[in-house]
Order: C-alpha cells, then sequence, then structure tokens
C-alpha cells in the first residue's frame, strides 16, 4: 500500500516547501517521496510511486484539489453528456502526464534493480464517483442514480476511463514499472450484484489490454463477496482489505493467484509490541502457504508512528517461515 505520507518527517519538511500536487507534477521531487520510506527502512522490498489517482481525471480535463475541510474537490462535476464527450481523449495522456514517466524513469536509475518498482491506477468505477459526485462523497448518491437512470451516459464515461487507463499503464510499464496496482477503492459501495456490471468488467478490458502475464495486482475495497470473480479478471495479485480473514482467503482462492495484505494500518498508532503481536499472528496463519506478499490491508495512516513502522518491518523480514 502506499507508503509515503505524514508520518514520516522527511516527507512533512517536503510538504512545507512545496504542495501535494507540486511534489506529484515535479518528477524529481516526486522521486524524492518515492525513495524516503526505502531511505528510512531499508527491509521494505519495493518501491511505491508517489503521485495520485486523480491524475487521470485531470489530464482529461477535469481538476482536483483538496478541500479545506478534508477530502477531495473536482473543479466541476461531471452532469451530462455534453461535458462527458468534451474530456480529452486517450490520445492525450502521454503528453498530459509525461511527469509520471519521467518520474518513473528517475527511479529505476536510482533504484537499479535493487528493488520492483510499481507503478498504480485508480480503477474506472472509483474514478467515476470522484468525477461525477464533485469530490469525495459519502452517500455517492449521484454516481448510483447515473449507473441506474443513464446506463448508456454511464458507459460512455467508463469507456473514456477505461481507455486513458489501458494507455497510462502502459506508459508506466514502458517507463519501467514492474507491476501495477489498479485500486477500485470505491468498489465496494455499489450494490453486490451490480459490481460486475459497474467496476469488475472494465477492470477486465484493462487487464486483457495490457502485455500478457504483467503483474497486475488489484485492491477493491469492501469486495470480499467478490473475491473469486476478481481472480478470474487476469490480474495475478488481490490486495486484500484488513476485514478478510487472509488465511480463509488464500485457501479459497486459485493457487496461481497471490494474495497481498491485509494488516489493519491503524496498529501503526498503537505500539510496538502490539504491531509485532498481530503482524507476527497474521504470518503464522500464512504458515506453510504460498503467494503472500505482506502489506497493509489499506493506506498507512497520517498517525502512524515511526518505531511502529520499524516493528513491523523487522518482524516481517526477521519471521522464518
Amino acid at each position: 500500500m502506499r507508503q509515503a505520507g505524514r508520518y514520516l518527517p522527511e516527507y512533512r519538511a517536503l510538504k512545507a516547501k512545496s504542495s501535494f500536487l507540486e511534489m506529484v507534477r515535479t518528477p524529481a521531487l516526486a522521486a524524492e517521496v518515492t525513495l524516503q520510506p526505502l531511505q528510512r527502512f531499508p527491509g521494505l522490498d519495493a518501491a511505491i510511486l508517489f503521485s495520485d489517482i486523480l491524475v487521470i481525471p485531470e489530464a482529461l480535463g477535469q481538476g482536483y484539489h483538496f478541500r479545506e475541510q478534508g477530502g477531495i474537490g473536482m473543479e466541476f462535476r461531471l452532469e451530462t453528456r455534453a461535458q462527458i464527450a468534451a474530456l480529452a481523449p486517450a490520445e492525450a495522456i502521454p503528453e498530459r502526464l509525461h511527469y509520471v514517466t519521467a518520474a518513473l524513469a528517475l527511479l529505476k536509475t536510482e533504484l537499479a534493480g535493487s528493488r520492483a518498482l510499481l507503478g498504480f491506477g485508480g480503477s474506472p468505477w472509483t474514478l467515476a464517483t470522484y468525477m461525477v459526485e464533485g469530490g469525495s462523497s459519502d452517500e455517492f448518491e449521484r454516481i448510483k442514480t447515473l449507473f441506474y437512470t443513464e446506463r448508456p451516459l454511464f458507459e460512455a464515461l467508463l469507456e473514456k476511463l477505461t481507455a486513458a487507463l489501458i494507455t497510462y499503464f502502459k506508459l508506466q510499464i514502458a517507463a519501467g514499472a514492474d507491476a501495477i496496482q489498479i485500486f477500485d477503492s470505491w468498489g465496494g459501495i455499489i450494490a453486490g450484484p451490480d459490481y460486475e456490471a459497474a467496476s469488475l468488467r472494465w477492470i477486465r478490458q484493462i487487464v486483457a489490454a495490457l502485455p500478457a502475464d504483467f503483474p497486475i495486482i488489484l485492491y477493491a475495497k469492501g469486495t470480499a463477496a467478490h473475491l473469486t470473480d476478481q481472480a478470474f479478471t487476469g490480474v495475478r495479485v488481490l490486495s486484500v482489505d484488513w476485514t478478510n480473514d487472509l488465511a480463509i482467503v488464500r485457501r479459497t482462492l486459485p493457487a496461481t493467484i497471490a494474495v497481498q495484505g491485509n494488516l489493519d494500518p491503524v496498529l501503526l498508532n498503537t505500539t510496538p509490541a502490539i504491531v509485532t503481536r498481530e503482524a507476527t499472528r497474521l504470518l503464522e496463519s500464512m504458515r506453510g502457504t504460498n503467494g503472500h506478499i505482506f502489506n497493509l490491508g489499506h493506506g498507512i495512516m497520517p498517525h502512524a508512528k515511526i518505531e511502529c513502522m520499524q516493528a513491523l518491518v523487522d518482524t516481517v523480514t526477521s519471521w522464518e517461515k
């Protein structure tokens, strides 16, 4: 999961001089932030590109910002067919997101094969929620209403997003990403029977369009009921949120699918002893299985403690299978 953040003092020092969006759009700064966790915690075995899933809506013509009261605000809401038609085509992605590929190229050189380099992006459905709601939402009324009442318009938006993401992920791969993670962060807010039509079918299209056998990781929060369907999208890894029993998930899924997760991020706000205990319990639950990438069950939180993160890294790297 996301490694950088406000829990690192070196990140906060950089953030005091440059805004989040400036850091995302400046390759040298994005590379610096990406490397900060690895420099502090050498036991980490992958670098995760510092960026944001909303660079895609921005590249299509719908900018975003952070609201003073918290959360995301888009420059406007998508409300009409004309607005959706006016979004830039996928062909605009390489030029408008050149800073992402530049940051990846810097990282590839800096890492020199010492760590895996992960790129990422949002799922079409998750991006559409922000674009139609106009930013962060609690109820997701607008996107659900669009899905149920104007399906052709909904699909026109998702088709644009899917094409843009295919182009974007291919760019990341060409720039040196060793794996791509797709975040379907709001996959769990649509009714279960509609998850396929609203989200998973579009993810299938993306995976099918990317190089065969390239490592794709799918994280879809709150979608435990759909893990088996997700396993047959063509992805190589399913990243599982902390509400699941990972050992049960491992036994349920095909052996060809790796699992990633799934320690509750809140534990990093507690004490090193608690982190060590709970991480060990998770590791022991997976003893005797294959294809497990230890990770959090969601992004690291702003109040995570350095000493807790260190305890986590030490516990995982010293554990003997």
